[in-house]
């Protein structure tokens, strides 16, 4: 039983029917005959026919592809604006290139349609994986500033690091949920003494305080054991009006926002960038941050972190 897959439009003939049939028909024998002993119709006959040459190579399968352009795809100009930006930044996202395309040179383009583009030209290259993708339940964003903060670690690698002293580094991070606009700043140490520095860091950045700051169980947030002392975080969320808020152990996608970004980081910083020194460090993390609160995120209508709390604040 022969069966016609989605991506066939008719039900292919054998090369060797194909021939067959037309020595036969070139042989003198009339076409409903011909029709009749080899299943095919009368088009398909006459039409391999004026095909035909002599050669078999005459009678093979060739190419469906249309000899002109669609009239709505892409130009040749935005082709080139397309390979140049990948030429300049190899490791850029579809993301941060369609934000570039859309300010910088007035790009009117659907973003899956940059998508497609980038994979017919070999920049991006689809990995499968055999893990069931998780399904993830309902979630209420906060629609304003300051609702939520989530705040997590990132370890630094230790391949960034070309110094000569041999040291570790931290980066803090803290997510407003509303508007995905985020604070770094890096540490030479993980304690609870940097949890509490950076928090006052993070409230003079973004100008504002949380109402309920959102962590996980480290032990730079909270103490890892039941013991009548206090953190020195929730002092600080007590002093402050704050609400500390920990999620599930071992379950760090409740933290999913901040946690998500990390793994932007590292494909977008960590992967292409060295330093010496904690200096060097601190500067082009400022630098990058920068950068990635002005990227524009498809769950923010294709919107940046700092449009969007402009947005939200208006």
């Amino acid at each position: 039983m022969n069966i016609i897959t989605h991506s066939q439009r008719y039900l292919p003939h054998e090369f060797i029917t194909r021939y067959h049939a037309v020595k036969l028909y070139r042989s003198g024998v009339g076409v409903a005959f011909v029709c009749r002993r080899y299943h095919i119709s009368k088009s398909s006959l006459l039409r391999w026919n004026k095909r035909y040459d002599g050669t078999k190579e005459s009678l093979l399968d060739k190419s469906h592809r249309p000899l002109s352009c669609h009239p709505n795809a892409h130009t040749c100009e935005e082709l080139d604006w397309i390979r140049n930006y990948f030429r300049r930044n190899p490791h850029i996202s579809v993301c941060e290139l369609y934000g570039k395309l859309l300010t910088a040179k007035g790009y009117t383009r659907h973003p899956a349609s940059l998508y497609r583009v980038c994979r017919r030209l070999g920049y991006l290259k689809q990995t499968s994986s055999a893990k069931e993708p998780y399904r993830p339940k309902p979630y209420d964003t906060p629609t304003q500033l300051g609702a939520k903060w989530q705040m997590d670690v990132k370890y630094v690698p230790t391949a960034c690091y070309i110094g000569n002293v041999p040291q570790k580094f931290y980066q803090y991070t803290v997510i407003d949920e509303a508007s995905r606009q985020r604070f770094l700043y890096p540490y030479m140490e993980q304690s609870s003494y940097s949890t509490v520095d950076f928090v006052r860091r993070a409230i003079d950045y973004f100008g504002y305080q949380p109402k309920v700051l959102q962590t996980d169980n480290g032990a730079e947030f909270t103490h890892l054991a039941k013991t009548d002392r206090q953190h020195p975080l929730d002092i600080l969320c007590r002093q402050l009006g704050i609400f500390h808020q920990k999620i599930r152990p071992r379950t760090p996608r409740h933290n999913g926002k901040v946690e998500r970004s990390h793994r932007n980081d590292q494909e977008r910083f960590y992967n292409h960038m060295t330093f010496y020194n904690y200096a060097d460090l601190k500067l082009q993390m400022k630098r990058y941050l920068r950068r990635s609160n002005n990227i524009v995120m498809q769950v923010l209508g294709w919107k940046s972190p700092l449009q969007k709390r402009h947005e939200l604040e208006s």
